[in-house]
């Protein structure tokens, strides 16, 4: 069994508006050069969730860790 992280619980870890947290994954896979793992993960309409460890959680927490 996979651990699955969601966008709720790596923002409630990072005490992040999950709002704000979700505009900032969609602008980022819009990007698909700077942001392979989110653009590649990304299907619209669907929650943001990533497997615990995988290159895309990485990527997402990354993202959302900057203050930009």
């Amino acid at each position: 069994m996979t651990d699955i992280i969601t966008l709720k619980q790596l923002c409630a870890e990072l005490k992040l508006d999950p709002r704000e947290a979700r505009e900032k994954l969609r602008a980022a896979a819009r990007d698909p050069k700077k942001h392979p793992e989110l653009a590649k993960l990304h299907n619209p309409r669907a929650p943001w969730s990533w497997v615990k460890g995988s290159a895309g959680e990485k990527e997402a927490r990354a993202l959302l860790a900057s203050k930009s």
